[in-house]
């Protein structure tokens, strides 16, 4: 049975949910599910655009075949090789022997590499600015490497000028039902699942990002067509995410308030976080979050971390190094070019100090244009009342910069 949309005349959602997939990429929890996106226009020719996870196979194809009828497949496109988006490339080619697939000489080469079924007579090799003329709809190609893979495109449809964007502006989170971002409670439903994808997958290429969004922000988009989670169809929808891209991509923070990052052996360094978070709420801040780095995914961590101003981490010291859980974390952030923020350091240890020492490595020699508020802090297993003026001159450090 077919499960598809119309997003505009002759353009078609032909995607699908999977409920049932516990991690994305095999790392990436998704507690609320994700959509796998393909399109497909009828026009005098005909084309696919990306095709999906293995998870909706079945779906899509039965999709795809509803829609043609009894007409052939002309085009499929490929922006992006990710097998969560080319699982089913193979079986349409094989339904459609004749399809001719439209991508770039890197995307051939990783088509050949994954599914080891070269068909070099039905490859159209298409360059920057390069158009597919399907009648009324015209595909033009636009390269956008490095988000987030080398191989990547985007294709403009030019008449309806729909921005069918790969993985540029998609999310985690099922579509239920409604497909269109303006159709739903944005914010409540899918910001937080937005902010961790583009972090935890494309927040390493923010500048690459940026290059992407001046490269086609003037081609004058009405609809973002995005391979996971809503599409953005009205102007409001498409300067919201827009912005948010804009942001996230600049390593600005969306707001001013405190993340507090923290792991604890055996809950002395939980009870230091707990009196400096008490102590910054007595001093007036309002917004803050703490996670235990050791219970909470570190892509939750990560989104949050993109999200705001201030940054707490408060460690041990393990082994002579630092706690393993905050020192994956915090891996996690360097590989990820984060930067831009201010933050402040707490460390902990019984009988040999580490764990200071490498929380303000982190900060001062990975972490570009941030800064290190007050003095780095290092208990001695655990927190003495002598040892809480040190505490109080910390909270005073950050409650300052946050105000400020």
């Amino acid at each position: 049975m077919q499960c598809i949309q119309a997003i505009k005349k002759d353009v078609y959602w032909i995607g699908g949910n999977d409920f049932f997939t516990e991690r994305f990429e095999n790392m990436l929890p998704l507690p609320n599910g994700v959509s796998y996106n393909s399109y497909l226009i009828l026009d005098e020719k005909t084309a696919v655009i990306d095709s999906v996870d293995a998870s909706i196979r079945v779906q899509f194809l039965a999709n795809a075949k509803y829609l043609l009828q009894d007409r052939k497949l002309d085009y499929l496109v490929i922006n992006h090789m990710e097998p969560d988006h080319c699982a089913a490339l193979v079986d349409l080619v094989e339904m459609y022997p004749d399809v001719k697939i439209v991508g770039n000489a890197k995307i051939f080469t990783l088509f050949e590499q994954f599914y080891g079924k070269p068909c070099p007579d039905n490859y159209v090799t298409v360059g920057e600015g390069d158009v597919i003329d399907l009648g009324q709809h015209k595909l033009q190609s636009f390269k956008a490497p490095m988000v987030h893979w080398p191989e990547v495109t985007v294709t403009f449809e030019q008449t309806e000028k729909i921005l069918f964007s790969a993985d540029a502006f998609g999310t985690f989170g099922t579509l239920n039902g409604n497909i269109f971002a303006d159709e739903v409670d944005y914010d409540t439903v899918y910001l937080a699942d937005a902010r961790r994808y583009y972090s935890n997958i494309v927040g390493k290429f923010g500048p690459q990002v940026q290059l992407a969004l001046k490269k086609l922000l003037p081609l004058g988009i009405e609809m973002i067509a995005p391979l996971h989670g809503p599409i953005y169809r009205t102007p409001e929808t498409i300067q919201y995410i827009v912005g948010k891209y804009n942001a996230w991509s600049s390593y600005e923070p969306e707001k001013k308030g405190v993340l507090i990052a923290f792991a604890s052996m055996y809950g002395n360094t939980t009870a230091i976080v707990n009196v400096l978070a008490n102590k910054l709420a007595l001093r007036g801040i309002t917004d803050m979050r703490m996670f235990d780095v050791s219970k909470t995914h570190p892509s939750f961590v990560v989104a949050e971390a993109w999200k705001y101003s201030h940054l707490v981490f408060a460690a041990p010291t393990y082994n002579l190094n630092l706690y393993l859980t905050m020192e994956n974390f915090l891996h996690d952030l360097k590989c990820l070019h984060f930067q831009n923020r201010k933050f402040a350091v707490v460390g902990n240890h019984s009988w040999a100090s580490a764990a200071k020492k490498r929380m303000v490595e982190y900060v001062t020699e990975y972490f570009k244009k941030s800064e290190l508020i007050g003095d780095a802090l290092d208990f001695k297993s655990s927190l003495k009342a002598e040892q809480e003026k040190e505490l109080d001159a910390l909270a005073d450090a950050i409650a300052e910069s946050v105000k400020a």
